[in-house]
């Protein structure tokens, strides 16, 4: 197998914009003076056997001569690395070629823009570059131990006892504590009472470590990630969803009568920066969970797909994408608009951002089925560009 490490990177120019309202998140200042992604490549220096990492920088399009100086400069301080970084610059042309393939394709679906199309990048650079899997990891993770990758590959492209396919599969994190279960002692509080996932998450993460090595998974941790590519040339990862796009490929590869399993063997240390919850991120949660609960039912209205139901993603995440939705959304946008500061960000989304939602939902919910029909197409025709090849190469 000839694996390569994804990471993608994002960064800011200055603290303005890690807090406008479409910041991404975990995102690093440039004038940082150690970011993310340095501690994130001094850890990979112990992998053993370790190939090619792919960088995908992500960053505001006028600010990119600058930001990929200073991130050749943190790749130059760790030579024994073989990086490829792939810039604005790279990612255009990339972009030009996927609508000469797919000119019937609307939006971005190959992008440094977009959570979806940004990890989309990282799989048709992988193709391009001859790769036959792909290891995702996040700039704000480090890796524990010299076998990572000998981790990350295990089982893939195998079958299980049942003879089915491994082609997808997460590994987990733990937090600062040094726990791979949510901490239940904070945010209890009314204003988290009914948009809290961790009770959830736990009880399945629990079952799941208790388990067998390898499960079958309702999770996702996109940063600890590996996809063969018997698996990413067929799907893709959602372009047009807001955020989630990890746990949403567990979700298309079910669209397409495939699983992504779970491997209680296989973690990474979390050490995001602290961020806080604001009105414009909630309104993109409320946007993710109702596009997503329509994108599952306009499928399942489909006799070429394979339905996805809140029932077969019990504990978690089913009751996301269940009719209970509505109930969570409404409740937390009023009792935020009462008891937090962000009164007007939350009274917005009460009154008229639930609305606004699930109007967005009815409108896209079938813009993935569509795009996810050209995607072979699409990663066929970058496999072994030779131009495109040269050109990450450089």
């Amino acid at each position: 197998m000839n694996p390569t490490i994804v990471i993608p990177s994002y960064w800011a120019g200055d603290s303005a914009d890690l807090e406008s309202p479409g910041a991404y998140d975990h995102a690093s200042e440039v004038g940082s003076a150690r970011p993310e992604l340095d501690r994130c490549l001094a850890s990979l220096e112990q992998v053993r056997n370790i190939g090619r990492i792919i960088v995908l920088l992500v960053c505001p399009q006028q600010l990119t001569e600058r930001i990929a100086e200073r991130v050749h400069g943190i790749i130059e301080d760790h030579p024994s690395l073989e990086v490829t970084l792939v810039t604005n610059r790279e990612a255009s042309v990339i972009m030009d070629r996927v609508a000469a393939i797919a000119p019937k394709v609307r939006g971005e679906g190959v992008s440094l823009r977009g959570y979806g199309a940004i990890r989309n990048m990282g799989l048709v650079c992988a193709a391009i570059l001859g790769h036959d899997a792909v290891v995702f990891l996040d700039d704000d993770e480090v890796v524990l131990a010299p076998d990572f990758l000998e981790k990350a590959l295990y089982g893939l492209g195998h079958e299980t006892r049942q003879r089915l396919p491994i082609l997808a599969k997460s590994g987990y994190f733990y937090n600062e504590a040094g726990s791979p279960l949510a901490d239940t002692t904070k945010k209890n509080g009314l204003t988290n009472r009914w948009w809290t996932k961790r009770i959830e998450f736990n009880r399945w993460m629990e079952r799941a470590l208790s388990g067998t090595r390898i499960s079958r998974s309702n999770y996702v941790c996109g940063g600890c990630f590996a996809v063969h590519a018997r698996a990413f040339r067929r799907v893709s990862f959602d372009p047009f969803i807001t955020r989630g796009e990890d746990l949403d490929f567990l979700f298309n590869m079910r669209l397409a009568g495939m699983d992504v399993w779970f491997d209680n063997a296989w973690v990474v240390k979390h050490l995001p920066p602290h961020q806080a919850e604001y009105a414009p991120r909630f309104m993109q949660n409320v946007y993710r969970w109702y596009y997503e609960r329509a994108k599952l039912a306009s499928a399942a209205r489909r006799p070429d797909i394979t339905s996805v139901t809140a029932a077969s993603l019990m504990p978690y995440p089913g009751p996301w994408i269940s009719d209970g939705l509505d109930d969570r959304v409404r409740k937390t946008a009023l009792v935020r608009a009462l008891f937090t500061r962000e009164h007007r960000g939350y009274w917005r989304v009460y009154r008229h951002g639930i609305d606004e939602a699930r109007e967005h939902a009815r409108e896209h919910q079938d813009d993935y089925l569509r795009f996810v029909s050209f995607w072979p197409s699409i990663v066929a025709g970058l496999a072994g560009d030779e131009g495109l090849r040269a050109l990450l190469e450089r």
